[in-house]
């Protein structure tokens, strides 16, 4: 009998998940087996604040037939689930998605020194630029410590330049599909690839206030913009509108026949019962409601990781754009099959920074018979139409609180009002109010002001809650 070979150690397998993304980019990028790699050296599941494992970085030469320009490639691993053991995303019975359901990518162009080494030392290798790796992270960050995903289409106010220098315009991001990496079945579920795309602000807004996906469309059609493969060019110094003049004006046409696709956007809030003469069936106030959910969501069993994740650092946050009404109210948290509880008038408070999404979303969400959601911390707050299906209001009863949820039916009649008010009042989409204002709408016992919120009061140190 032979002998064994005890020096000899078993061959270790990468798991399942890493397995078929590796063998996935194996297959798009035969050439190059062993990219270069950021790695996150003290893992998320033992304690680390970096969720993504590892981020690749590849070189596309560009490709000349598809007008596809020369540039770096990030894929980021780790908001799937590579393991399939539950030690990072915890496997939900009926869901197909595989962790979070999407891994994050950038395309990054060349620039012009880049290119000339390349043509003149064709044989020595080139480095990429390692701040997409972080940019990636970050937004990696974000996703795992709020439980938010991301969808083609949506934004992402960066508010900063992504390269972290003074000079670039491109300062704000949106979200396509990786034209090369699709989506992809694996053993622990699908995953979609999300490709990050920095814009200027005037297409941020415009995502903002119409259609993420609409302004990607637009971004493509040209190679300054990002063409076919929406590669991000750091050294881009105008605009798609400033470079196109129509497409805006095609922009606000759809916008006006169609209306926009922003289903909501994080906002600070309060709200109060108005209490008309006759007795209230039951008080409901913002603060003890956040309060509530607060220690409720607490009061969750938590991991031992879960509980030592600090706030995420992240910009201002990113907007919802899905058309489901449930879908459109991301708390991940919600109490057991809550009851609705009808009001007979509210006073709401909104923040002035997000005044301005007021009359996009009566004129663009409301008019053509749909939602649109403001999200606090901990609650949320859904304008819908009369024929949005599945809320929990009516026009008899227009205003309910469901659980953390609270909801407030804008009937068609009102609609027209409400838009011309806004607009006398100066609201539109570049309005930001210095002062206090308030508009009242007494027949249907509703009042609007705009003004900072207060607060909710701290919770004692020792529950202090997690965000979302």
């Amino acid at each position: 009998m032979a002998e064994a070979n005890l020096d000899k150690k078993p061959e270790v397998k990468p798991p399942p998940g890493l397995k078929a993304i590796i063998d996935h980019l194996g297959q798009v990028y035969p050439n190059q087996p062993n990219p270069l790699q950021v790695t996150t050296l003290l893992k998320y599941w033992l304690g680390g604040q970096d969720p993504l494992d590892y981020i690749s970085m590849y070189n596309y030469p560009g490709d000349v037939d598809r007008n596809v320009p020369p540039h770096w490639h990030y894929i980021s691993f780790g908001l799937s689930d590579l393991h399939g053991d539950e030690r990072v995303h915890l496997r939900e019975e009926g869901v197909t998605r595989s962790g979070m359901g999407f891994e994050l990518t950038f395309r990054l162009a060349k620039t012009e020194i880049e290119l000339k080494q390349q043509i003149e030392n064709p044989e020595k290798p080139q480095r990429p630029p390692t701040w997409p790796a972080n940019l990636l992270q970050a937004i990696g960050r974000y996703c795992f410590q709020t439980g938010n995903g991301l969808c083609f289409g949506d934004n992402i106010p960066w508010r900063k330049s992504l390269d972290g220098s003074t000079t670039s315009k491109l300062q704000n991001l949106l979200v396509a599909q990786d034209p090369q990496l699709g989506c992809i079945d694996t053993p622990t579920g699908t995953v979609d690839f999300c490709q990050i795309v920095g814009v200027f602000d005037d297409e941020l807004e415009q995502a903002s206030r119409w259609n993420g996906r609409g302004v990607l469309n637009f971004l493509r059609q040209d190679m300054q913009t990002g063409g076919d493969w929406l590669v991000t060019n750091m050294d881009r110094q105008m605009s798609v509108f400033e470079l196109f003049p129509e497409t805006l004006l095609n922009l606000q046409d759809d916008l006006e026949k169609q209306g926009s696709d922003l289903a909501g956007v994080n906002a600070d809030f309060t709200f109060r019962e108005l209490k008309p003469t006759k007795e209230v069936k039951e008080e409901v106030d913002f603060q003890a409601l956040s309060e509530k959910c607060a220690n409720d969501e607490n009061n969750r069993q938590l991991t031992d990781t879960q509980m030592k994740r600090e706030e995420p650092s992240f910009p201002q946050s990113m907007s919802m754009s899905s058309n489901s009404l449930h879908k459109s109210c991301p708390l991940d948290f919600q109490a057991q099959a809550p009851n609705c509880i009808s009001l007979d008038g509210i006073e709401i408070t909104l923040a002035p920074g997000v005044a301005k999404y007021l009359l996009l979303a009566i004129k663009d969400r409301i008019r053509h018979g749909r939602h649109f959601t403001f999200k606090a911390q901990h609650l949320a707050l859904t304008l819908v139409a009369e024929s949005v299906t599945g809320s929990a209001v009516t026009v008899n009863e227009p205003y309910g609180v469901l659980g953390y949820w609270i909801q407030v039916l804008i009937p068609d009649e009102l609609v027209p009002r409400l838009m011309e008010d806004f607009r006398s009042a100066g609201l539109d989409e570049k309005c930001e109010p210095k002062e206090r204002l308030e508009l009242e709408w007494p027949d249907k016992n509703l009042k609007l002001i705009i003004d900072q919120p207060e607060p909710v009061l701290p919770m004692s140190l020792d529950a202090a809650p997690l965000k979302m």
